[in-house]
């Protein structure tokens, strides 16, 4: 079918300008993360003796150094110290700001969700069929995977600038090398499996791109409260580890399901076009190591109890994966899956 350029054109430009707004709501979420630390500093003493309360009351006495201090200590039996007005002064526009982010955000996401359709209306099929598709749809997952997030873990609004980054990131990558003409998809990925299959390759890399940003922050922090001095600017602005710990795991149980199904589907569609489920084609290999890596993260976590520093390293290591795949085994090396480049 032909190609309606009109809609191909207005889909450019949605793209653009949600890229430049999440430009702008990066730096509104750069004011609230650089202005807002007195109120997040004050909720994280009240949360951390809450704590205390409840450790003391259901053990009696327990000694307080053994759990997590608070990342301010106040002099023994004072009472907690209120905001100077001028703190909260600060802190109040610092939240505005926030806000404005967010609303900014979600403005963004429409127009990003608006430029996906109007290049799937102007080409007559799903819009993934390249790298500048696929990734722009990759980008849209996360942003909304993130908003999702916010909606459950309002006190991380701050972060939204760090998740931002890589999206911001990625789109300009997209728009601009990775850039391809409104066209049909090459005859090799006119399939069915083609919605089925990269659809959810795309939601679960989607995903995992927040717990990855949400495990580099994690070892950001980690350094620093081990008395590191690399991170110490900025990790004193960062959650406490645990929230950190939490997040990226609860992210990646949502996303490992989609993923591996995303892999059973892939090996399906290779039986039907090559004639076999696994040929260890570069493409499948690093998305099966990936898969293992995962699948270890997680088997880990709830077996073990696996927390901390090495968990975050396997979550890294497994989004470093994601887009290693993504890049270099799409763009560098040469297999069945090079038809998938940038054309």
């Amino acid at each position: 079918m032909p190609v309606d350029e009109t809609l191909s054109r207005f889909s450019d430009w949605s793209y653009n300008t949600a890229t430049l707004i999440y430009v702008l709501a990066m730096v509104f979420f750069a004011v609230e993360q650089a202005f807002g630390r007195a109120g997040r500093l004050r909720a994280e003493r009240t949360a951390a003796r809450k704590h205390e309360l409840v450790g003391a009351s259901a053990g009696g006495a327990v000694d307080a150094t053994a759990r997590t201090p608070a990342p301010i200590s106040t002099p023994a039996g004072s009472a907690e110290p209120p905001l100077s007005p001028s703190a909260r002064r600060s802190t109040s526009r610092a939240a505005r700001f926030g806000r404005m982010g967010v609303s900014l955000t979600v403005l963004g996401a429409l127009l990003h969700l608006a430029a996906l359709v109007l290049r799937g209306l102007a080409t007559s099929r799903v819009p993934w069929g390249n790298m500048y598709e696929y990734v722009m749809a990759v980008c849209l997952i996360a942003v909304v995977t993130w908003l999702v997030v916010l909606r459950k873990y309002p006190s991380v609004r701050h972060l939204s600038a760090f998740v931002l980054l890589p999206v911001v990131i990625l789109l300009f990558v997209g728009g601009t090398m990775l850039y391809a003409t409104a066209a049909p998809v090459q005859p090799a990925l006119q399939s069915y499996w083609l919605i089925v299959h990269v659809a959810a390759a795309i939601v679960s890399s989607g995903m995992f791109l927040v717990p990855g940003v949400a495990s580099v922050l994690y070892l950001m922090r980690d350094s620093h409260e081990s008395n590191s001095s690399r991170f110490a600017k900025l990790a004193g602005h960062l959650p406490g580890r645990d929230l950190l710990d939490r997040l990226s795991y609860r992210t990646t149980v949502l996303a490992f399901p989609i993923y591996t199904f995303g892999v059973v589907c892939g090996a399906i569609w290779a039986e039907a076009a090559w004639g076999r489920f696994w040929g260890w084609d570069p493409k499948e290999t690093v998305a099966f190591v990936a898969w293992v890596v995962y699948a270890a993260y997680l088997h880990a976590r709830a077996t073990a109890g696996w927390r901390g520093r090495p968990a975050a390293w396997i979550n890294v290591t497994g989004f470093a994966l994601i887009v290693f795949n993504l890049f270099f085994i799409n763009l560098v090396t040469t297999g069945l899956h090079s038809y998938a480049g940038v054309g």
